[in-house]
């Protein structure tokens, strides 16, 4: 079996999908995701896999198809204005992100967030008599927000969600932590406010590194005396102790021995 990524949308991102014969990087493809059918653009040629589960291209997009759906992404800006009208009008506590045209015009849904639930039965209603589709609105969160929306990140790139994340991983302080990183809130949170997904990327290599290290606090010995630790550098492979006598040392791990 051959796979490719294929780009579908801003939320749904990049996903690896089943390749047909004849599929080649660059073009675009029609897709079945869980919201419905979209088109997508192929990014990489296919190549030999033995996954199993992958969602299908279902058929390479005619030139008409692709046409038509490029007419009806036109037509996104002014629905999202219109949708964004309605709901100041009926004063509705939400924040609308996305308008989305699904492949061949089936179903428009629009993507916002909220801090509480919303009753939006009358919005869906006048939507639908205005534009004459099934409609569908979809809450999503801060993190679902900074996808669609970008910007960027702390480190001047764009950020993380919005380039190639697919999927959201649990990011925890425990990761913060087991890195030394400052417990800065403007350092370790991302545009969405929530902590930064690339604190995940290298938090197993730094678990790795550290397995043998004697715990913070705890009682060790070192060729200059004993101590406690205070500091771990995974890095470097040194642990910091601070001695009897109440100066520091900053030691190859494999000096400090655990009492």
């Amino acid at each position: 079996m051959k796979s490719c990524y294929v780009r579908v949308d801003r939320l749904t991102g990049v996903v690896e999908m089943e390749a047909p014969e004849g599929i080649k990087a660059g073009d675009h493809v029609v897709t079945e995701i869980d919201k419905g059918l979209c088109l997508g653009v192929v990014t990489t040629e296919p190549t030999d896999v033995t996954k199993d589960g992958l969602k299908k291209i279902t058929a390479k997009a005619t030139d008409d198809e692709i046409a038509q759906y490029s007419a009806l992404k036109e037509k996104e800006g002014y629905a999202l204005s219109l949708c964004k009208q309605k709901v100041k009008e009926m004063n509705l506590p939400m924040k609308l992100l996305w308008a989305e045209y699904l492949f061949g015009g089936s179903k428009l849904l629009f993507y916002f967030v909220s801090e509480n639930r919303v009753d939006f039965r009358e919005l869906v209603k006048e939507l639908a008599k205005e534009f004459k589709i099934r409609i569908e609105l979809r809450q999503v969160g801060v993190r679902d927000e900074a996808k669609i929306i970008g910007g960027l990140g702390n480190c001047g790139n764009v950020c993380c969600c919005r380039k190639f994340l697919n999927n959201f991983s649990i990011v925890s302080i425990k990761m913060v932590k087991e890195q030394s990183l400052a417990l800065n809130p403007n350092k370790i949170s991302g545009i969405c406010g929530r902590l930064m997904c690339c604190l995940a990327y290298e938090y197993e290599m730094y678990v790795g590194y550290k397995k043998d290290f004697p715990k913070m606090g705890k009682r060790v010995t070192t060729p200059q005396g004993e101590g406690k630790v205070v500091k771990h550098n995974a890095l470097s492979s040194t642990i910091t102790v601070e001695l009897d006598d109440g100066k520091e040392a900053t030691l190859p791990s494999k000096d400090v021995k655990k009492i």
